[in-house]
């Protein structure tokens, strides 16, 4: 069996993380994986650029560029929610490529941004391969925006897009139509989340579509570090409560820096605690916190990654709309208890009051209630090895790829 797994980056977003996880889990099980993407960041030989020259990196420039411009456009020339939509307007046609031909089954992750066009999946689904597509956000189920927040007109039909200010023409309503006529019954789609999936079925887009659930796999990478070793090796407080917040970009309004920021300064006349910034953060947001700060940066590097959970007492994830974040489970894995909102799939990874807390969504208040539960834990021990036996029983690298196996080979 030879799988071809598609991504626009090989290693830079949440998406790009899964399927380098599970092309690894695969290839552990004796499965011939191979990853195409745009933008190669490594010398691994099983990972393909469509980038292959000079003129064709500069072409597949272009075509980012010419998205974003035509959505500029539509968008009265604002770069308000520039990157919270895609319309797939340009991209290039893999199914020319011999490692396309090669493959039995074709897995799409994300694909947006220039990577594949409309056009293109027309011809990935026309091809006769059969077409697995993990949503790690809900693109293919609305018709340009990746998460519809409270806008419920992917059910129906997509048009006059809230995310648009006053369109020239509705261009929601446009690739609507696109999308419409491709064969949805040949794909079968996998929701990260439990919620993600039932969220997928209720798209009138995908309809005759197939769907599954199978949640993103975490490499033995992710295990307890001794605090005290991890906070000395990254320069940080030993006798501090030390709370980690962080994404790749953690001042995106999405992530929830504020309600986190609130929730601090309920708690800053009740307890000392410090902030660990994970990501990029910016000049101004450690600012905001009433509690000193430590910025980390963006960290690419898997084992500091796993360093800077075990330093934390509790990895906070006050995230407003969220598939299934692979932090909670790389920290979890880790044996760092979460605090997050009741949205998306992050219910389903956080087991309240077992191995971490969930909050009523968008409350300050019951985030900071959050944060005093894990603190003043009686048993910090016990809810440490709580949050490791989820991510063993739920995520491991094996019991993903064997989910993934099946599915494959139900459809060949």
């Amino acid at each position: 069996m030879k799988v071809l797994l598609l991504n626009t980056s090989e290693r830079t977003g949440g998406a790009a993380v899964a399927s380098n996880r599970l092309m690894r889990a695969l290839q552990k099980q004796g499965i011939e994986v191979k990853m195409l993407v745009r933008d190669k960041q490594s010398n691994n030989e099983s990972v393909i650029s469509i980038n292959s020259s000079f003129i064709k990196k500069r072409l597949n420039w272009i075509r980012f560029v010419w998205e974003r411009f035509v959505i500029f456009i539509c968008n009265c020339f604002s770069k308000k929610n520039l990157f919270q939509i895609s319309i797939a307007n340009t991209g290039s046609d893999i199914t020319r490529l011999p490692v396309f031909h090669e493959a039995d089954i074709i897995h799409l992750h994300w694909i947006n941004q220039g990577f594949l066009s409309l056009s293109d999946l027309k011809k990935i689904i026309d091809s006769g391969k059969p077409v697995v597509w993990t949503m790690h956000d809900l693109w293919s189920a609305t018709s340009i925006c990746h998460y519809p927040g409270k806008c419920l007109k992917f059910q129906t039909t997509c048009q006059e897009c809230p995310m648009l200010r006053h369109p020239i023409w509705d261009l929601s309503y446009e690739v609507s139509k696109q999308k419409r006529g491709l064969d949805w019954s040949k794909v079968h789609f996998v929701g990260c989340s439990h919620w993600i999936t039932q969220l997928g079925k209720q798209s009138r887009l995908l309809q005759s579509a197939q769907f599954h659930a199978i949640p993103n796999a975490i490499p033995p990478l992710f295990s307890p570090i001794k605090k005290d070793i991890a906070r000395q090796t990254l320069g940080l407080p030993i006798d501090k409560p030390l709370l980690l917040f962080g994404a790749a970009k953690i001042s995106d309004q999405r992530k929830g820096a504020e309600f986190f920021i609130k929730a601090c300064q309920l708690l800053a006349s009740h307890l000392t605690i410090e902030i660990i910034l994970m990501g990029n953060s910016g000049d101004e947001l450690p600012l905001l916190f009433p509690f000193k700060t430590h910025s980390l940066g963006y960290l690419s590097n898997e084992r500091q990654i796993a360093q800077a959970y075990s330093c934390a007492d509790i990895f906070i994830i006050p995230s407003l709309e969220d598939n299934l974040p692979n932090t909670i489970m790389e920290a979890m894995a880790c044996g760092t208890p979460c605090v997050g909102f009741a949205t998306g799939g992050i219910p389903e990874m956080i087991d309240h009051l077992r191995n971490g807390y969930v909050a009523k969504y968008k409350s300050a208040e019951d985030l900071a209630n959050g944060i005093r539960w894990v603190l003043e834990h009686p048993d910090k021990d016990s809810l440490s090895k709580a949050c490791v036996e989820k991510v063993k029983r739920c995520y491991a690298e094996e019991i993903v790829a064997k989910q993934y196996i099946r599915l494959y080979q139900d459809l060949l």
